[in-house]
């Protein structure tokens, strides 16, 4: 049996209307999108653009500010890196960048590399809530800042941060504000202007678009200059360089204007089961933020008395997790349980479940009725 998905925040589902839209462009319309000399080309070319710009709506961008890349974790160490990168070669007379403790890792690594090119780093703690104190960012703001790292909504406890306080307070300084949005985009309203973000990435495969491409908005006023990681043609605006993959991106494309469409309701009808689920799990608590005031459809949840991987392996009929799935190597209790306070002990007794556009009603009740017999097994065999 194929087991019940409840896994969406480590990957979304491709959306039938996705693979439709891509299949044209791997069989007949096969062309490179920079080969604009012939037909195939042109087409390609055209597609990409289209694609471009209902991803540009979604998040109330420019079309020119959108930059293909392979995914978020490209997006992020384009930003952050390249943001620093710049500073020191062109200016210098800026060296520090600033992140949050539970941000995903590929931020937290970037940072770190940085660190050790001679970039001051600083990496500030969240609440019990996950959610970054305002007033300590502010403290920590000077003119000495490159850039400020913040991501909409956390893939492991689905905490929302205050992105236009954020924003706000970043541009005050004259530093850029950098957002990791792949968790939020499509789940939750995205403004670029109104968060004043100046660089922000974005996932195909959270969004129910294919796996293997992202983006990455960059600012064009006031710029957001940034050095490039890789050498090579010069697409994407001298940012990116190499091919873009056309049925990609236009999957891509698809996937957002999907997602702008009555997105309050899907948040709603998400968020109903999400409640559905974890009141049908008595003797569990919740990790981070309350329901109301986090990303539709997450659930992390302490469960007392069970060890969360033995947990996971007693109900082979549910697909969910312990937690970030670009950490699954590691053994150790979940980094962003810990940041918001929790003990090995809590954090290895935590599973995250995420639901999304294709999880019904019936497959809450299943879930429900399973879950309850492997948690109740695990206790008595404890």
């Amino acid at each position: 049996m194929t087991p019940l998905y409840l896994d969406c925040n480590a990957t979304t589902p491709v959306d039938p209307a996705v693979v439709d839209a891509m299949m044209p462009w791997f069989r007949e319309q096969f062309g490179n999108p920079h080969s604009v000399n012939h037909a195939f080309g042109t087409a390609a070319a055209a597609a990409v653009e289209d694609a471009r710009r209902s991803i540009a709506r979604l998040v109330g961008a420019d079309t020119r500010e959108i930059i293909f890349t392979s995914g978020a974790t490209e997006s992020n160490n384009l930003a952050i890196k390249g943001a620093a990168r710049f500073e020191r070669r062109m200016r210098g007379s800026r060296n520090r960048i600033i992140t949050v403790a539970s941000e995903h890792k590929c931020v937290l690594e970037s940072v770190k590399a940085l660190a050790a090119e001679g970039f001051t780093t600083d990496v500030l703690p969240v609440g019990s809530d996950g959610v970054v104190e305002t007033e300590r960012l502010a403290r920590a703001l000077g003119d000495d800042v490159i850039l400020v790292s913040v991501m909409a909504a956390n893939n492991e406890i689905g905490t929302l941060q205050p992105l236009a306080d954020i924003g706000a307070m970043t541009r005050a300084c004259g530093a850029l504000f950098h957002c990791d949005a792949a968790q939020a985009a499509g789940r939750v309203p995205l403004d670029v202007n109104a968060a004043t973000i100046d660089l922000m990435s974005l996932s195909g495969h959270k969004v129910y678009g294919p796996k293997g491409i992202g983006v990455l908005y960059v600012r064009r006023r006031p710029r957001a200059r940034i050095d490039p990681l890789f050498s090579g043609g010069g697409q994407e605006r001298t940012l990116r360089s190499g091919t873009v993959p056309a049925p990609l991106a236009i999957g891509l494309g698809k996937a957002a204007e999907l997602a702008a469409t009555r997105p309050e309701e899907e948040a709603a009808r998400i968020g109903t089961l999400a409640r559905t689920l974890m009141d049908g799990l008595p003797g569990t608590s919740l990790n981070g933020p309350p329901l109301e005031n986090r990303l539709p459809g997450n659930l992390n949840l302490a469960i007392g008395g069970v060890d969360a991987g033995h947990l996971i392996s007693q109900v082979p009929e549910l697909a969910f997790s312990t937690g970030s799935a670009c950490t699954s190597a590691v053994v150790e209790p979940s980094y962003v349980l810990r940041a918001i306070g929790l003990t090995p002990e809590q954090a290895a007794s935590s599973i995250r479940l995420g639901i999304g556009r294709f999880t019904t009603s019936d497959d809450i009740t299943f879930a429900i009725e399973r879950l309850n017999q492997a948690i109740n097994q695990c206790r008595r065999q404890a």
